[in-house]
């Protein structure tokens, strides 16, 4: 979607408003502790922007599933110090996100303060998008920016109604989230390449079925890439396939041809004996997989092709491992191709977006998630927009323009 149908918070007056901001700070915590800050990087900038803008910066989350119930180790309070840490600044809490507790916490506020209001979803009605909710939130808001793309499939209070009830803009990562997208597929530059692995075809059936009328290239891996070798007759010995779904795979393929989309699957792969980190492994061509072994990796006649392929590309999406790349030596395929991806957008050559938990975890172990184009740190949100879904945050941003 190009970026002139949504606003952004350059095109609104910010000082002295009362700006609700919703952000994504469901981030991993252990023994009140947050493990990975990740998300709370991410969010920084724009909450930083809008406080040097002279706003009141009201930050809305949702943590954790408590249900509609307040969940005491889902509270928001532990997250006040690595936000204020992240933005160089301190961060009010408030003990409610809507209410007396929320209003008076905000009629407190100074222009360039930063306060963040307890669990969304302490409150079941922020999930149902209920409009009576949503009228309880917009009362401390004179603004909202959503700047939570990975939130953004959810039709929820926070991420869908407000943008009916307030002036609604994007955030500066939702903006950047949305301007890579569009790039890498809305209006893209060609040829465009997709990989797309993992384990299951099961999960990925929208995926597949949408991009193989979008992209030129497909790249099948990972457990996936095994049940399209059944489909087509070829022995997989006791490799992981979803068997039952070789129909479907084959379906895919003749919706590619039709298409005109070049399928890639592996000509070769790493086998083993056994699931495990070292196991003894071999090489072998893809149609000669042993009976009592399983495919575990592509190998390398396959990353040959594949790097040859991205060499005439000129944008990337992957999403999903080329093999079981948490166990080594069977993350060589991917890291490889990760690598060659990162070395041709350095070079000026390839667009290159990447999501997806496994996709970055991935693309983390190859060392090269900095040097992408775009990683998304969007699972569900990012998959559901490959998969050609309309996405409930983005859709409000846009009717809001």
């Amino acid at each position: 979607m190009p970026k002139a149908t949504f606003k952004t918070i350059d095109s609104i007056d910010m000082a002295g408003k009362r700006v609700l901001v919703r952000v994504d700070l469901n981030v991993p915590m252990k023994n009140g502790q947050v493990t990975d800050a990740t998300r709370i990087e991410r969010a920084a900038p724009t909450l930083s922007e809008l406080a040097a803008k002279g706003a009141k910066v009201i930050v809305l989350s949702h943590f954790g599933r408590p249900d509609g119930k307040r969940v005491p180790e889902m509270s928001l309070r532990p997250l006040v110090e690595p936000l204020a840490k992240a933005l160089g600044k301190p961060v009010g809490f408030a003990e409610d996100c809507i209410g007396p507790l929320a209003e008076d916490a905000v009629r407190n506020m100074k222009a360039g303060d930063v306060l963040l209001l307890e669990n969304l979803r302490f409150h079941k009605e922020e999930e149902k998008n209920d409009p009576a909710f949503v009228d309880k939130l917009s009362l401390v808001g004179d603004i909202y920016v959503n700047d939570a793309f990975s939130a953004a499939h959810r039709a929820h209070a926070s991420t869908e109604g407000l943008a009916h009830r307030l002036p609604a803009v994007a955030g500066r990562l939702m903006q950047g989230e949305l301007e890579a997208l569009d790039k890498a597929l809305g209006n893209p530059k060609r040829p465009v390449a997709a990989i797309v692995g993992g384990a299951k075809v099961s999960t990925k059936l929208d995926l597949l079925g949408n991009l193989v009328g979008k992209v030129d290239k497909l790249i099948i891996g990972g457990g996936m890439a095994n049940t399209f070798l059944h489909a087509q007759g070829i022995q997989i010995g006791k490799s992981l396939a979803e068997k039952d779904l070789a129909p479907t795979a084959l379906e895919i393929l003749k919706k590619a041809q039709a298409a005109k989309c070049k399928v890639l699957l592996p000509v070769d792969a790493v086998v083993a004996g056994e699931f495990k980190a070292g196991a003894a492994s071999t090489t072998v061509d893809a149609t000669a997989c042993p009976n009592d072994q399983m495919i575990l990796d592509v190998g390398p006649k396959s990353v040959a092709i594949y790097k040859e392929e991205l060499g005439q590309c000129a944008t990337l999406v992957w999403n999903g491992p080329l093999g079981a790349f948490e166990l080594k030596p069977f993350d060589a395929g991917t890291v490889a191709l990760a690598q060659e991806a990162a070395r041709l957008t350095g070079a000026g050559k390839l667009l290159s977006v990447a999501g997806g938990g496994d996709t970055v975890a991935a693309l983390a172990a190859a060392g090269v998630e900095e040097k992408f184009s775009y990683v998304s740190t969007a699972g569900g949100a990012f998959l559901e927009w490959m998969e050609g879904k309309t996405l409930p945050g983005v859709a409000a941003l846009i009717r809001a323009a």
